[in-house]
């Protein structure tokens, strides 16, 4: 005999509208903290601190620091090195400040996200 109406899968109405409530507090909480880590800055440095870049959680350079004895007109090159490094650095912190934030609400989904 068929059943007619009701929710099928043996799940109880309360029971879903609680999981409908806590998806959705989650993906508030989600907004949120990647607003937070938007407005979040990174910087790092290279060449021993000769170069120090800022960039913001937009992964948008904020600023850069060169000190004088980094600068070599003989030695552009280096200089140019450490740029790209202090750059690429600030933006791994972002990413991985990124993905530890984001892990608390993606943890338990399997890689889904």
């Amino acid at each position: 005999m068929a059943r007619r109406g009701g929710f099928g899968g043996g799940m109880m109405p309360g029971s879903m509208n609680n999981m409908l409530k806590q998806a959705q507090r989650m993906q508030r909480q989600m907004e949120e903290a990647g607003k937070e880590l938007e407005n979040k800055e990174y910087t790092a440095q290279a060449g021993g601190g000769a170069v120090s870049v800022t960039v913001t959680g937009k992964k948008e350079m904020k600023g850069i620091t060169i000190s004088p004895d980094a600068v070599d007109p003989e030695d552009v090159e280096t200089l140019q090195d450490m740029i790209v490094a202090a750059v690429n650095e600030a933006i791994r912190a972002a990413d991985e400040d990124s993905k530890e934030s984001m892990s608390r609400f993606t943890g338990g989904l399997g890689g889904l996200m």
